[in-house]
């Protein structure tokens, strides 16, 4: 008898997007995480753990999962071995580059990340998500934002400009998954 067995990761949260947009520099200032950060995509390799402190009631497991490219639903770029552990989260922080970092439309990553997910499972695509526009710190972002807010199909309450590097508007961020993490059913483990 041969078995093989699974570990998936359970996180509260899930930190998602293309690879470079910021998840591990988001992870690094919201717990006391101390992922792997350079100016290179696939820096993280595997997922990382880290909690958020907000307070004694809103403490939760953030999930720094490695970023997705297109096709990963198929396999691509290790896409299964980094998607599987999305399954196990109760709401996704879906994080873009909004300053266009690597040459790549913003809107057209938040599509493409969507996209991934529901071809993977399809409920996926249905869980909670709040959108963090990174990089606001760099002019291209703020330049994009406008047109980010008028063309994402994202409510203004789950949109978020941020700056995860200088911590700009990560607060809101955070409250606001603690908010909807509290409005969820609990978990079944």
């Amino acid at each position: 008898l041969e078995l093989e067995l699974e570990l998936k990761l359970i996180a509260d949260v899930g930190l998602v997007g293309f690879p470079n947009a910021g998840k591990s520099t988001l992870l690094s200032v919201i717990s006391a995480a101390r992922p792997k950060i350079a100016n290179y995509p696939f820096t993280t390799l595997q997922p990382n753990l880290g909690i958020a402190d907000l307070g004694v009631h809103d403490r939760f497991v953030v999930a720094d999962i490695p970023g997705l490219i297109e096709g990963a639903h198929a396999g691509v770029g290790l896409g299964h071995d980094f998607l599987r552990h999305v399954e196990r989260t109760r709401v996704l922080i879906h994080v873009v580059d909004a300053a266009g970092v690597d040459f790549r439309d913003p809107r057209d990553d938040f599509h493409q990340i969507n996209e991934e997910l529901r071809l993977y499972r399809p409920e996926l695509a249905e869980r909670p998500q709040v959108v963090a526009l990174n990089k606001l710190d760099l002019p291209e972002a703020r330049e994009n934002l406008p047109r980010l807010r008028s063309e994402l199909p994202v409510a203004a309450a789950e949109l978020f400009p941020i700056a995860a590097g200088t911590r700009e508007s990560v607060d809101a961020l955070m409250r606001r998954v603690a908010e909807l993490l509290r409005e969820l059913p609990a978990p079944a483990r």
